[in-house]
């Protein structure tokens, strides 16, 4: 059996918002068992949004929370560190709207974590187990989850573009890699829509230091990409960020094509409503495979190759 646990030490970091663009503080710490991921706005005098389903509020360019009107921005990228390196409680402190973007990934996030250590709790960690399969559909885009014994992630994306073009990977966070292989990679974005984006007060604080731009040709980065297959690396990345959102560990695997958080989301709420597709379970620890290797595991289950 697995326990829950917690921070064993506070961490602080600060940043700037990447839609926002103010400047952030973020503090880590302890929760009592059974808190999941709580949010504080301490600038709104610690009012609390828990990181749950029931409060997501805005999920196209990212995942927001919104409770009573209070919003907390860009959770993704930490909420997939935390999940990652299995965190079940924590309070989140911040004095802004949005979580800061830092380098656009998750490594910051993940590093800060470790540098707090884990603390073990009395209380046993349950997961959401897949008992059968549960899809959502949008014309040439999918996200499913099908029974498992693990969570595993199969994810594929594809783009009209020379750096892009088609890409997959195949994911068991259990065999570890996340901070190698996943929370390294960058959010991205194309430069004929930046202009866009900011007339809609978006990216503000978007700069080439918190986000790979790609333009026609190739990428504006000086330091170009940190792996060839960058931009479906971050894709897995977000899509256990917005896992976490279940409320607990899910074990399934998840097979995403084309997918973005709004169809991360249906597929939690889909998943959270159809009750009888899974079941609470306290899981033994099992034995792992390889991980990350280009994905027979999405042929076979979506007949793509």
């Amino acid at each position: 059996m697995t326990y829950q646990h917690t921070l064993a030490s506070p961490a602080t970091i600060y940043g700037v918002g990447l839609h926002a663009g103010a400047r952030v503080h973020l503090r880590l710490s302890r929760a009592p068992a059974n808190t999941g991921i709580v949010f504080r706005r301490i600038d709104l005098e610690g009012f609390t949004i828990e990181a749950r389903a029931k409060n997501v509020a805005r999920v196209s360019y990212a995942t927001s929370l919104m409770k009573k009107g209070v919003l907390i921005s860009t959770t993704e990228h930490l909420l997939s560190a935390l999940a990652a390196s299995g965190v079940d409680n924590v309070f989140i402190d911040i004095d802004s709207l949005e979580v800061p973007i830092i380098d656009g990934s998750a490594l910051p996030f993940w590093r800060l974590i470790q540098q707090a250590g884990l603390k073990q709790q009395r209380a046993r960690r349950t997961y959401v187990k897949v008992l059968r399969p549960v899809e959502v559909v949008e014309v040439n885009r999918r996200v499913s989850v099908f029974p498992a014994d693990r969570l595993r992630i199969t994810c594929r994306i594809e783009f009209s573009h020379a750096l892009i073009g088609e890409q997959s990977m195949d994911f068991v966070p259990a065999n570890g890699g996340y901070e190698a292989e996943v929370a390294p990679a960058r959010t991205f974005g194309f430069l004929e829509e930046v202009e866009r984006l900011r007339n809609s007060g978006l990216i503000r604080g978007g700069t080439l230091e918190n986000a790979v731009v790609l333009t026609r040709e190739g990428v504006m980065n000086p330091e170009g990409l940190r792996f060839p297959d960058e931009f479906c690396r971050h894709k897995v990345l977000d899509l256990i960020g917005d896992l976490a959102l279940l409320g607990h560990p899910l074990i399934g695997h998840v097979v995403a094509e084309r997918a973005g958080h709004a169809m991360h989301y249906a597929l939690v709420s889909r998943l959270l409503r159809e009750k009888n597709s899974w079941t609470l379970v306290e899981c033994p620890q099992v034995e792992t495979r390889p991980s990350s290797r280009p994905s027979e595991a999405f042929a076979a289950v979506t007949g793509v190759h």
